[in-house]
């Protein structure tokens, strides 16, 4: 049966679907291109997501000013995106081997909670940050009590428990089971009863992606207004505080890590709700269980995606973000250079355009 979990085996193909007399179409040739461009794409995202998210923990824990409040949550985003990453290798061999699982049962159980843990804690931590910024512009008078840098803390600190709580279903059925009809050992989950796998779908597609999305796509609706009608009456009033224009680039940075996330999510989520479907019958016949069974590879291809892109979007977007890597590298020039660099940055209007305090408060 298809599974509603990142890179999992596919359903089986059945020759005839009684119920609507459909031949079903012979698959190989489409599987074998699976097996051969999904596990290469996975190891390039692994590599260039490693490479990107460790940069971006070493930026923060070098850079000598303190971190600002939505700094703390993309930090925990990393984290939990490197953690992920470390764990798709399994993975690119696992399809690579057509889904017959060589590592044994631990690494089954421990790389699909991390595949999960990840999945819960990147979601939450945007709601998270969203509900930052929301209180950064809409309520901006009455937030400074819930805005603190300890409350943030203790936000991650739930986020992260919260995932594993979520996650500990995934690592306890996840096993190596036999599959007869394939003749492979998969790495796939074992539930008591049929009733337990639709559960555990709906689990992870409501409270993994539904209700989060909607709280991430009203909070950003409510902060663009409130940008709108900022401007509206910046306007009128001819001023724009330099605050202003710190917070407005920040949150844009955020935005579009929002989007990404949701553009890189949302078609594997709308498969696992098919999936969903096609197992409770809603939906039938094989043409289904092969859209769900391919849909679900390549979108799971496409969600692993984003683990890799906010690294390059601080880069190309984040200004405040380059500021930091410029001042973490320099501590490593010699001193020469260093007061040669120090000069260049005063008389350059290009570094002129950063303000030495980051604008994520």
């Amino acid at each position: 049966m298809a599974e509603s979990h990142l890179l999992n085996i596919p359903s089986s193909n059945q020759s005839e679907n009684e119920s609507d007399s459909v031949i079903c179409p012979e698959l190989d040739d489409w599987w074998k291109i699976v097996y051969s461009i999904v596990p290469t794409y996975i190891d390039t995202i692994c590599v260039i997501g490693m490479l990107g998210n460790a940069l971006v923990l070493f930026i923060y824990s070098l850079y000598k000013g303190s971190l600002k409040i939505a700094e703390i949550y993309l930090i925990n985003l990393a984290v939990a995106d490197l953690i992920f990453l470390m764990c798709l290798p399994f993975w690119a061999e696992n399809i690579r081997n057509e889904f017959n699982w060589p590592f044994g049962n631990f690494l089954c159980r421990s790389t699909s909670a991390a595949t999960s843990l990840n999945m819960y804690t990147s979601i939450y931590s945007l709601v998270a940050v969203s509900l930052d910024r929301y209180l950064t512009f809409v309520h901006t008078l009455s937030n400074r009590a819930i805005r603190n840098k300890t409350v943030a803390k203790g936000i991650c600190l739930l986020i992260w428990v919260f995932g594993i709580l979520v996650s500990i279903p995934t690592f306890a059925f996840r096993t190596v089971k036999h599959f007869p009809q394939w003749n492979i050992s998969a790495c796939a989950l074992d539930f008591p009863t049929p009733l337990w796998i639709t559960a555990e779908r709906l689990v992870f597609n409501i409270v993994g992606f539904a209700l989060p999305s909607t709280a991430i796509v009203f909070l950003n609706f409510c902060i663009i207004h409130s940008l709108r009608e900022n401007s509206r009456e910046q306007r009128a009033l001819r001023t724009k505080s330099c605050k202003d224009h710190r917070d407005t680039k920040a949150t844009m940075l955020i935005f579009i890590v929002v989007l990404m996330f949701l553009l890189c999510w949302t078609p594997f989520h709308l498969f696992t709700f098919l999936d969903i479907l096609f197992q409770m019958e809603v939906v039938k016949g094989c043409i289904w269980e092969e859209l769900v069974n391919f849909g679900q590879q390549f979108t799971s291809a496409l969600a692993i995606t984003n683990s890799c892109i906010n690294p390059v979007i601080y880069v190309f977007v984040g200004k405040y973000f380059r500021q930091k890597v410029l001042q973490v590298f320099s501590q490593f020039i010699p001193c020469r250079f260093s007061l040669s660099w120090v000069s260049l940055k005063e008389k350059s209007p290009y570094f002129n355009l950063f303000p030495v305090r980051s604008s994520l408060t």
